[in-house]
């Protein structure tokens, strides 16, 4: 196996986990430390380990596509072991991802941490919810997304440098691609490593978090302008016409309109992805359809019971906001199964004897 480990600003963690693996043929890539880290790669280049340098610091995403390119050049053929340089994976748990990889067919292999035992409460908390969320926007069920730890078979490494993000969102992505496109995830256990309080993460809470959550809030954004368009125009046309049902209607075709050229450029991301099934137009018109069915029975219901349009308004986009979001991701804009997966007979005998 290869394992890629992007670097910035290092420890001796580093260097102690490249000596651990020295067996296994270990890149680094050292994402723009700079001249006072200089030592730390010098030390895990006598160590055996091959390091590729960036002028400046990119990121993770950058730093990991860097890896996989010059992998598929120098070792064509061979599987690949991400691992993180803080420390957090012990080379156990590599080499465990990394068998997984070889027999299970698995587009990719996450070494999946439970978070038990002295965890800090910001890592705990975020991937308890990093998890829900891409189970509610993907609908598979992971127990760890944020691990660094993941193993890819050598046939994954084109599709890995065709996926965009250069930071932290970069491995969120990649998860993202992978569900919509069907391809298999699969989990190891590992375990689960903090050392002195996760001190070293270059993690930054805010910025990086609104990357990883990008299409949920992407979502949520696209559907509140939906939901201002449809309001402004309902309550125009009710006060033009005094008919409650059709403005509801003339007013959902206005909102539903602009709401599935937004989803279908910047929130699904289906537009440019040649896997995207055809007819999604036909798809968001039947569901449109039918919401608006259910807006106005629910709406004209409120309205006589609250005595209030725009509070009606409220409550029935509420209620209606999780069933279109999940329709949309698993109907309007799915993905089709990939014909191929594995590579040609010989080449996979090839691979897995490794």
């Amino acid at each position: 196996m290869i394992v890629l480990i992007p670097a910035y600003e290092p420890g001796g963690t580093l260097v102690e986990l490249v000596r651990r693996l020295g067996q296994h043929t270990v890149v680094v890539v050292d994402d723009g430390s700079g001249p006072r880290y200089a030592g730390v790669f010098t030390r895990v280049r006598d160590l055996g380990a091959e390091v590729l340098t960036s002028e400046r610091n990119r990121g993770k995403g950058h730093a990991l596509r860097t890896g996989f390119a010059f992998i598929r050049d120098r070792y064509p053929g061979r599987d690949v072991v991400c691992a993180d340089s803080d420390g957090q994976h012990r080379p156990d748990d590599i080499e465990a991802v990394a068998r997984h990889v070889e027999v299970s067919g698995a587009a990719m292999v996450l070494g999946g941490r439970r978070f038990t035992g002295a965890v800090p409460a910001r890592s705990r908390f975020g991937n308890a919810v990093t998890s829900a969320a891409f189970r509610l926007v993907t609908g598979v069920r992971l127990m760890d997304t944020q691990t660094g730890l993941r193993a890819y078979p050598a046939w994954m490494l084109p599709w890995l440098g065709r996926v965009g993000g250069d930071r932290f969102e970069y491995e969120q992505r990649l998860l993202l691609r992978a569900a919509r496109e069907r391809l298999p995830i699969a989990e190891v256990e590992i375990a689960t490593v903090y050392l002195r309080d996760n001190e070293s993460s270059h993690f930054r809470p805010i910025r990086d978090s609104v990357r990883v959550y990008r299409p949920l809030l992407a979502f949520s954004m696209s559907s509140l302008l939906a939901f201002a368009v449809d309001t402004v125009a309902l309550l125009t046309l009710v006060a033009l016409t005094g008919n409650l049902a059709l403005s509801a209607v003339a007013a959902r075709l206005i909102s539903a309109t602009g709401n599935y050229a937004v989803n279908r450029a910047y929130v699904f991301g289906s537009r440019t992805n040649p896997a995207a099934r055809p007819g999604s137009a036909l798809r968001y018109a039947a569901l449109a359809g039918l919401l608006l069915l259910l807006n106005v029975v629910l709406l004209q219901a409120l309205t006589t019971l609250t005595g209030s349009v725009l509070a009606a308004k409220l409550l029935t986009e509420m209620s209606l906001f999780a069933a279109s979001f999940l329709v949309q991701r698993s109907l309007v804009f799915s993905f089709r199964r990939p014909v191929a997966r594995r590579p040609p007979a010989e080449e996979a005998v090839s691979v897995l004897s490794r």
